[in-house]
């Protein structure tokens, strides 16, 4: 078997798209969360005339605008793996999966891209009005993008409303159940929700690194603390609840990977147990030194303490997804969202108190939480697909029938590279980012720059030129 440091290129292939979206997506995360943040307080500057919303809004709007760029640059990267590395899914699924990537850039990516600029540099030069509708409209785009991005997600976990060609391909029938299918609505409220609450956690974490070193007094840290935390009382719950509904509709759909999340290797009869931790041994179809609360899995997915549940010894062994891997992906997620909802309920009790500006120890908790929402969507989306495994398009295409015929040693350099390039390339982007944290927003905080006169890409216009030649010539006369 042709192999590159012990991999073929089937994991090759994978461990590479796998990279390259964890890069990708946690871009999009912060995109989508802070452009409908932006909005709010853009309203409510409006609304209220506060300097501090202003403040706020010019802070973010730079931090924003980093976040677009590299995580529109990371995009176009993996779209082109579906050529390289996944040529073979490409002509298969490319019927089904084409036309609804395609509406994603008709619909969302020119509703961003027309609006973006007038959003980013527009305060001074439009009315307040269009202004506004432009940052409205940018956070819509956001949304539009990830509905269509979720929808083809979604199609490739519960396939529905296509029929198989002669020659192989997935040819739709029924745009509707494709768009729309089973999987859909779960997905894309828990995978929206989680973007804000990304972003909240982000933005709470700042506030609060500016809390603990002494700028309590300034009315931008104050507000956008008060605002995460907010979002975080309030958005966590309904997160805990949108992932259990999504995780009751997994079950009835891709019953194997929920047997994987739960690391249920044994079918249970009379209500199965919920498995707190432990260690997956797939080989030997067990779960050692695990720690369990009896029958409570049984509860939380069918609602019944003693509603039977399958294990995958119901599952051919070819079928079966990496349990290892979906087990505790699903575990950092889960414990990250119950930790998301102590912090917003701690916030609660804090500002109750009229502490929610001066317990440091909530601060310092917060701080750490910062980067946990992007942790969490990482997380999540390894459970998802990994838990899809071995399955590219379940019960379609396998993973290893998708790839393109390319040799171990082409895919693997290329990883490599990879790796390297998005180390230094998107490593530098988030130094900088941290770097524009660091400071507090401030009165008089400045957007992002905007040069005077025309951009002129191809240089000084002859008419720039005469001018210039004519201020000179004026100063020497004088």
């Amino acid at each position: 078997m042709d192999t590159f440091l012990g991999f073929d290129a089937v994991m090759l292939a994978r461990m590479q798209f796998g990279f390259t979206v964890a890069f990708h997506f946690i871009f999009p995360a912060i995109s989508i969360g802070l452009a409908s943040f932006l909005a709010v307080l853009n309203g409510l500057y409006l609304w209220t005339k506060n300097e501090a919303y202003l403040r706020l809004f010019k802070y973010w709007l730079k931090i924003f605008a980093i976040s677009f760029a590299m995580g529109v640059v990371s995009g176009i990267v993996m779209s082109y793996q579906f050529g390289t590395n996944w040529s073979v899914f490409s002509d298969i699924a490319g019927p089904v999966i084409g036309p609804l990537m395609a509406y994603e850039v008709l619909t969302a990516f020119f509703l961003e891209a027309g609006f973006l600029g007038i959003m980013i540099f527009g305060r001074d030069k439009v009315g307040p009005g269009l202004h506004m509708f432009a940052c409205l409209m940018v956070a819509v785009g956001t949304a539009i993008s990830a509905t269509w991005i979720l929808s083809v997600n979604s199609w490739m976990q519960t396939p529905q409303g296509f029929s198989i060609a002669e020659n192989g391909q997935f040819v739709p029938e029924d745009w509707w159940a494709i768009i729309f299918n089973p999987s859909f609505p779960y997905r894309l409220a828990h995978t929206l929700t989680a973007a804000y609450l990304t972003t909240a956690f982000i933005v709470g974490g700042v506030g609060a690194w500016h809390l603990l070193r002494g700028r309590r007094e300034n009315p931008g840290v104050r507000t956008m603390f008060s605002m995460a935390m907010w979002m975080a009382a309030l958005v966590a719950p309904l997160q805990i609840f949108l992932g259990d509904m999504h995780g009751i509709n997994t079950l009835e759909h891709q019953p194997a990977k929920v047997m994987a999340m739960e690391g249920h290797f044994e079918s249970h009869e009379a209500g199965a147990p919920l498995i707190l931790f432990g260690i997956p041994d797939q080989d030997a179809g067990e779960m050692r030194y695990s720690i369990e609360i009896p029958k409570l899995s049984s509860l939380i997915l069918k609602h019944d303490l003693n509603a039977p549940l399958a294990g995958l010894d119901t599952i051919p062994d070819d079928e079966e997804p990496p349990v290892a891997v979906v087990f505790w992906s699903f575990r950092v997620m889960v414990g990250l969202g119950f930790a998301m909802l102590g912090i917003g309920l701690w916030s609660l009790w804090a500002r109750f108190r009229g502490r929610l500006y001066d317990n440091r120890w909530l601060h310092r908790t917060a701080v750490a939480m910062g980067p946990s929402g992007l942790v969490a969507v990482i997380a999540g989306w390894i459970t998802t697909e990994v838990g899809r495994q071995p399955y590219v398009v379940y019960g379609a295409l396998r993973t290893a029938e998708a790839h393109s015929p390319l040799a171990a040693s082409a895919v693997g350099v290329s990883l490599i590279a990879f790796v390297v390039i998005y180390f230094v390339i998107f490593g530098a982007g988030v130094a900088y980012i941290l770097k524009l944290m660091r400071h507090a927003p401030a009165l008089g905080e400045r957007g992002v720059r905007v040069e005077p006169g025309p951009i002129r890409t191809t240089g000084i216009t002859p008419q720039q030129q005469l001018r210039e030649d004519g201020h000179d010539m004026a100063k020497e006369g004088a």
